[in-house]
């Protein structure tokens, strides 16, 4: 009898993290474990890339950027269903009006959408390509590589990426940058 390959869920037991990320919430190291397992290329973003990079601070959801090849979506969206991912509330109680996970295709992860998931006590906010946005190549080229437990390297988006994906996820739109050489100083003053 030939046996079926069998996803790999999220390990719920306690993962010692290496020395310097002890700071980081065991449920976030167990997401980015399951990501590696289930052989999904990303680059982290949000508030746990931020963490890494500071070396404290607050946590949340974990945050990537997928790359963008049709085989690694299809990899993350069989673990999300074997997970049972679901859509998470914006924190207020609201199903969030960004979350699609029925559709997750190539097609649809090269958009704009951010979907944030949950399955439980483990949250994953999968970032889309809005114009304007760093995609995964220019994430990639940039980031840094962190071992944050035995076995687990992760590629972090350098802190300017983290700060323009902040940004995106605070105001819904893509940080802008306004040169104005030689404007007289009363206009500048102006705004």
């Amino acid at each position: 009898m030939l046996l079926r390959r069998r996803t790999p869920q999220i390990d719920t037991r306690p993962i010692p993290a290496a020395q310097g990320f002890e700071h980081l919430a065991g449920e976030s190291i167990a997401v980015l474990r399951w990501l590696r397992a289930n052989q999904v290329e990303f680059v982290l973003v949000g508030p746990v890339a931020a963490a890494i990079r500071a070396g404290g601070g607050e946590s949340g959801a974990v945050a990537i950027v997928p790359a963008p090849y049709r085989r690694n979506f299809e990899r993350l969206r069989r673990a999300l269903e074997a997970a049972h991912a679901r859509p998470r509330g914006d924190g207020v109680g609201k199903p969030n009006r960004e979350a699609r996970p029925a559709k997750m295709t190539f097609d649809a992860g090269a958009g704009g959408e951010r979907w944030m998931l949950g399955t439980g006590q483990h949250y994953l906010d999968v970032e889309g390509r809005p114009s304007g946005t760093p995609g995964y190549q220019e994430l990639l080229y940039e980031a840094g590589r962190f071992e944050l437990a035995e076995g687990l390297s992760v590629d972090v988006a350098s802190p300017e990426d983290i700060e323009h994906y902040d940004q995106l996820r605070r105001t819904g739109a893509a940080p802008e940058m306004r040169i104005t050489r030689g404007a007289p100083r009363e206009q500048l003053e102006a705004h």
